[in-house]
């Protein structure tokens, strides 16, 4: 009997992840592709492309073909799948079944291109789920039953928010604004204020290491790291020690585009679902839920309890794994 495998993808604007049946995640590599620009011949992808990130000469392009969760670059997002499911499949791709998450509310075209690109790298059958369905599915938050539950799902190009009752999204907002605009913040801030120039990694190592959503100098001894960069003035390599209070405040704009979101959608919800929202919490999940006290900051400003899934980053992608592993159970949330 040929069995076909099942695969389960989360095509994030940062990171992407693999789910195979029976195996669980397999991998987990950076959304980079770095190809020649003569022929558009693609040299690394994942990990080793990261690694080329503002470090390539000129005939070299290491980019994220994904912007905003969204395909930017077609002919590279296709390339970059057929490679992801060639080393979770074990390079044995034999028109598997995919199911891969898209941002909610994706407009037909979004959808098409993710369709159109996962059967170009091979796949026989496509589904798509919502993110914040699949986060909602992998955060193992009893989405079938008549009561809402609010799930925001923070990743790397937008934070998804959503209020899901009975399987469904009865009000959500894609929010164009998530951790690759919070390292961006943190460039401009540096650039403004310090005169000095980084790039988007140095930018993200600084958000893992002393970003924080809520700074208070009153409690806690404020964290400094040193920054290497270049000098905006003199052109020349700099050293700067870089304390937690000045990334919090370069922060501030993006994490509030992110509130304004969720408040939006707090507005638009049915009374009775608010009220089952008060009693449960905000759910918060993706790998930009890792940032130092975000439940307390979403707290704070909502007034309603907040709390961080485990492991955040693989929430959507164990959602997806559920998912295509009990396709019949969840045919409601499928597209």
């Amino acid at each position: 009997m040929f069995f076909r495998k099942k695969v389960g993808i989360d095509l994030g604007t940062a990171n992407t992840l693999v789910y195979v049946a029976g195996e669980g995640i397999v991998l987990n590599e950076p959304t980079v592709v770095a190809y020649s620009i003569e022929d558009r011949r693609i040299l690394a992808v994942g990990d080793d492309a990261r690694e080329m990130l503002g470090r390539t000469p000129g005939n070299i392009l290491a980019s994220r073909p994904m912007k905003e969760g969204v395909i930017a670059d077609y002919t590279t997002t296709s390339a970059m799948i057929t490679y992801f499911l060639k080393k979770a499949l074990k390079g044995r791709i034999l028109w598997p079944e995919v199911m891969i998450s898209i941002p909610g509310g994706s407009s037909q075209v979004e959808k098409r291109a993710v369709v159109a690109a996962c059967k170009q790298a091979g796949a026989s059958d496509v589904y798509l789920i919502e993110e914040p369905l699949a986060a909602a599915i992998g955060a193992r938050i009893p989405i079938a039953q008549a009561s809402g539950h609010m799930i925001v799902n923070l990743g790397g190009g937008t934070s998804e928010v959503a209020i899901i009752s009975l399987g469904q999204l009865v009000v959500y907002k894609t929010v164009r604004v998530a951790g690759t605009k919070l390292d961006e913040a943190i460039t401009t801030q540096l650039r403004k204020k310090h005169n000095l120039i980084i790039g988007e990694r140095t930018a993200e190592d600084i958000k893992i290491k002393i970003g924080n959503a809520l700074f208070n100098e009153k409690e806690t001894k404020e964290a400094v790291i040193e920054v290497k960069g270049r000098d905006f003035q003199t052109g020349l390599p700099k050293i700067l020690a870089l304390g937690e209070a000045s990334i919090n405040e370069a922060l501030q704009k993006p994490l509030k585009a992110i509130l304004e979101g969720m408040k939006e959608v707090l507005s638009q919800t049915p009374p009775e679902l608010a009220s089952d929202i008060v009693d449960k919490g905000i759910v918060l999940s993706g790998g930009t839920a890792l940032l130092k006290n975000i439940d307390r900051y979403t707290t704070y400003y909502t007034g309603v309890a907040s709390f961080v899934v485990e492991d955040p980053l693989f929430c959507v992608i164990r959602g997806v794994g559920m998912a295509i592993e009990n396709l019949d159970s969840f045919k409601e949330a499928i597209r």
